[in-house]
């Protein structure tokens, strides 16, 4: 119920202490670094149309950021666009970071072996999603009425491998997957909608990717899925999320820790507008 999504759904309140604490830092003596004057744009690589990440208008909670970034940098943004689905991530990063057709990601899960990570500048959760007149008792994957309801999940994630585990898999009835992170054109609100017309029951999936969609869908209920070590080796539902750079590119990385430190509050604000929930993980 409500109860519970307040103690589950608590706001991130150490990413605005942690950035003021290294703000403070910055100012005796890790200043702010900023590109040299007459120094080339920063260069971002980014999906054209997947909201609410990003696309082209720059309405994507990612193209703020960047736009924040750039601005801490005191140099322009300037885009390099790739479709990150048809092929998948990792291909996406070969074909734009990698290949030197930009020089930065906007969001990579912290310690990402796919590209050099900044320190996080957010954190945030996997959910259980379900209309609030249900008042389902989710605490966890181990919650014994997953077994009793559809379940609607995104495939390619740990909640794929966390179901499996339960012995919950495509093909058993009630078990249904969507491929939102793969298919082009395709919006993460879908997912809701299906709830809103009964095809699903449960929706567990990636907060960042539904929040900014969640006001028009006010009848649902949001509840943080936690860590879990409770089967096999230990389950991460929560992430922090980090920029991504080249490897060996430790300059840009530097400047980019200098601006999170100096700018949470500011990144901190442009993700809240978003939906994005923050979460200190459990």
């Amino acid at each position: 119920g409500a109860s519970d999504t307040e103690r589950n759904m608590k706001i991130q309140r150490s990413l605005a202490t942690r950035g003021g604490t290294l703000a403070l830092l910055a100012a005796f003596g890790v200043g702010l670094c900023g590109l040299p004057a007459g120094a080339q744009a920063l260069r971002v690589c980014a999906d054209p149309d997947y909201l609410p990440f990003s696309n082209l208008a720059g309405e994507g909670f990612e193209n703020e950021i960047a736009a924040e970034v750039a601005s801490a940098l005191g140099t322009t943004l300037e885009y390099t666009w790739a479709n990150t689905r048809e092929r998948g991530f990792p291909q996406f990063l070969e074909d734009t970071l990698k290949a030197q057709e930009c020089d930065l990601v906007m969001s990579i899960p912290y310690g990402s072996r796919e590209a050099s990570s900044t320190q996080p500048y957010y954190v945030s959760s996997y959910v259980f999603v379900f209309k609030r007149s249900m008042n389902y008792a989710l605490t966890s994957m181990n919650s014994p009425v997953l077994s009793q309801v559809k379940i609607g999940y995104e495939m390619g994630t740990p909640v794929e491998e966390g179901l499996k585990m339960r012995s919950l898999v495509p093909g058993v009835p009630g078990v249904i997957p969507f491929a939102v992170a793969e298919t082009s054109g395709q919006s993460p609100e879908s997912m809701l909608d299906a709830l809103d017309n009964e095809d699903i029951d449960v929706l567990i999936t990636w907060l960042p990717a539904i929040g900014s969609f969640l006001s028009r869908h006010t009848d649902l209920e949001v509840v943080v899925v936690p860590n879990d070590r409770t089967l096999g080796p230990p389950e991460q539902y929560s992430f922090p999320m980090s920029m991504g750079v080249r490897e060996g590119d430790e300059a840009l990385r530097s400047r980019l820790n200098d601006v999170i430190a100096e700018r949470q509050s500011q990144l901190t604000s442009i993700l809240t507008r978003h939906g994005v929930g923050l979460f200190v993980p459990r």
